[in-house]
């Protein structure tokens, strides 16, 4: 049996834990340094708050609605305090077992600042003072940090970052969110929810850049049955409070404008994160961009040094960083492994949900791939109807030769969980019949998927299609 690796992981959060803990069951001696919290951004200040907060607010939206059912409810009050409460609760499980998950497997935590000394050391900054571990293998998982632009500088009280966003004192009267992003929607969408009137700055011509477009034009109808405005084409300029008030300048076509709030949220994006790391002692550079290039078993330059999650390139999100994660303890591991994935699925919390996985219509396209597609309403679903959510569709993208399934593109009530059974589809190379074929459940969402692929081929029973 070949002797275990001493791996330092620098970051415990989706992709760095995950690795860490994967490496001990295959056997490694590994240690994880963190500087801020298990878990990272994503358990602590991201995905996991984000959709508690979210889902109390679409709780709210439906009791709202609840008359429609027979049922009535009144004097329903938000206590924002036990809101926040019982986030932190959630939250608290969930990275007390992280932890307990590490130390079961005998992985050693260290809190701390880590910095990379050469290709077998990494010194660590702890409360205690500095500590020197020597290793085989350094693994980066660093993950990323909220973009801040000009005139906006991030003090979570008139301006809140993501993580002031998601640990209010108070519901704003007026919220400004700076980006259309998939992270000004879903947490604009949820504060218009619990009763804040929301403006949302976007520099494109439309929110969500980069998704299906078809998917998005039902986001921005929702956006204003929701009472909340959507000004594209916007530019944030700078703000000053004047007394309880907020004036945000704006740039728009028609010139120069001032909108008037109680709070600003600016969420444009995020960064890899790399400060203080010392890649310059193992002389490696980021690309412009801030990420590192990889290779297929997620090593960089150095064949000792492994990157994963956010800094090591698009797309951002924890599950993609997970998955490398897993990849890079297997090569550590001495196992025949690579990241070869055919998709990596997309989940937006909006109102209603967005999912995508696969290629898009425009980049199909773009590459000259013939296709074909078909999509199915939420409007034609029984479960949808019984649920009161029938806004949106399911999108079928199939190879008009080989009829492969290329890309699913969802929007619609709880698309974020049936976009898994596309993502299969993909891997597993299936085609637009065989989803057709298999039985679905009834009365499910799921239907809506082989009712889509059925549609591929104008053989949808339960919508209407005319011969072409």
């Amino acid at each position: 049996m070949a002797t275990p690796r001493s791996v330092v992981v620098l970051g415990a959060g989706p992709a760095g834990y995950v690795c860490a803990i994967r490496l001990a069951q295959l056997g490694q001696k590994v240690t994880v340094v963190e500087k801020t919290y298990l878990g990272g951004t994503c358990l602590n200040v991201g995905c996991i708050p984000s959709k508690a907060l979210i889902a109390a607010g679409s709780l709210v939206d439906r009791i709202g609605h609840a008359a429609e059912m027979g049922i009535t409810a009144k004097d329903v009050e938000l206590d924002v305090r036990k809101l926040v409460a019982w986030k932190a609760g959630i939250v608290a499980k969930l990275t007390g077992g992280v932890g307990g998950l590490l130390r079961n497997h005998k992985v050693e935590v260290l809190m701390g600042a880590g910095r990379i000394v050469d290709r077998n050391t990494v010194a660590v900054q702890t409360k205690e003072g500095e500590r020197t571990l020597k290793c085989d293998d350094i693994v980066i998982a660093t993950g990323s940090v909220p973009i801040a632009i000009p005139g906006f500088a991030f003090d979570e009280k008139d301006v809140w970052s993501s993580t002031g966003a998601l640990a209010p004192d108070r519901i704003p009267q007026h919220l400004v969110v700076i980006g259309g992003g998939y992270i000004g929607l879903e947490l604009g969408m949820m504060y218009r929810k619990l009763g804040s009137q929301v403006t949302v700055l976007e520099a494109t011509p439309g929110a969500l850049p980069g998704q299906d477009r078809d998917c998005v034009k039902v986001i921005e109808r929702s956006i204003k049955k929701l009472g909340m405005k959507l000004l594209v084409e916007t530019f944030a300029q700078g703000y000053e409070r004047k007394g309880s008030e907020l004036h945000v300048r704006i740039k728009t076509k028609k010139g120069d404008e001032v909108v008037v709030c109680d709070q600003i949220a600016s969420m444009v994006g995020r960064k890899p994160y790399s400060e203080g790391l010392g890649l310059d002692k193992l002389g490696l550079a980021l690309d412009p961009k801030g990420f590192l290039a990889v290779d297929k078993q997620m090593r960089t330059r150095v064949p000792n040094v492994y990157a994963i999650g956010d800094i090591a390139g698009q797309p951002m999100l924890a599950h993609k960083g997970s998955k490398e994660g897993l990849v890079a303890a297997g090569v550590i591991a001495g196992l025949n492994e690579a990241y070869d994935v055919r998709c990596v699925p997309a989940v937006i919390f909006t109102a209603p949900e967005m999912a995508s996985v696969g290629a898009q219509e425009s980049e199909l396209q773009a590459r000259g791939i013939a296709y074909k597609s078909g999509s199915f309403p939420f409007a034609a679903s029984g479960r949808a109807m019984s649920l009161m959510e029938t806004e949106g569709f399911v999108k079928v993208l199939a190879d008009a030769k080989t009829d492969e399934i290329l890309g699913v593109h969802m929007v619609g009530p709880e698309v974020t969980e049936l976009v898994a059974e596309a993502a299969l589809a993909i891997e597993m190379g299936a085609t637009a019949e065989d989803l057709s074929r298999t039985i679905h459940a009834h009365p499910t969402l799921p239907e809506a998927l082989m009712e889509a692929a059925e549609a591929v081929h104008g053989m949808a029973v339960h919508i209407f299609q005319p011969k072409k």
